[in-house]
């Protein structure tokens, strides 16, 4: 199963309210057979700009962050099922990027170009090019030469 990753804004709310809305949202997840990761608050934070949500005007939101995985084809009823709840302003589901191990390449920089692998290959690529044109040739057997008497001929 995939990690997934769920901004999750939450209108204002006393603590036992907010914590049966952060619980609901969770019991969905593990109902669809998932496993939450983490859950991250991110604490109450005022709106970059207004949000008109269900009639209702909303200026700051409590922000929470859900890391989760589960099948990618229940994606669409958690979507479904938090758009259909009234404490839930906004969400948002996002498949969380692997990260890529990066090798350490410090001690093959350090060398000279000349020993470089990525020089090397680039050097055999230039000699590869350089066999592959045909360099031009000047003597030519032309008959006629625009420069000279029409009536010459070499």
């Amino acid at each position: 199963m995939p990690t997934y990753e769920m901004p999750l804004l939450l209108r204002i709310m006393n603590k036992p309210e907010t914590f049966n809305a952060l619980k609901r949202t969770a019991t969905a997840i593990f109902d669809k057979g998932g496993i939450i990761r983490k859950i991250e608050n991110l604490g109450s934070k005022k709106l970059p700009c207004k949000l008109s949500f269900r009639g209702r005007t909303y200026w700051e939101a409590n922000h929470f962050l859900y890391y989760f995985d589960v099948p990618p084809l229940i994606i669409p009823d958690l979507v479904d099922e938090y758009n259909r709840d009234i404490d839930i302003l906004r969400t948002k589901i996002y498949k969380k990027n692997s990260v890529q191990p990066i090798e350490c390449t410090l001690h093959e920089e350090l060398l000279p170009p000349v020993y470089r692998k990525n020089v090397i290959k680039l050097m055999e690529v230039a000699e590869m090019q350089k066999k592959k044109h045909k360099k031009l040739q000047y003597d030519r057997e032309m008959k006629y030469y625009p420069s000279s008497n029409p009536n010459q001929v070499s």
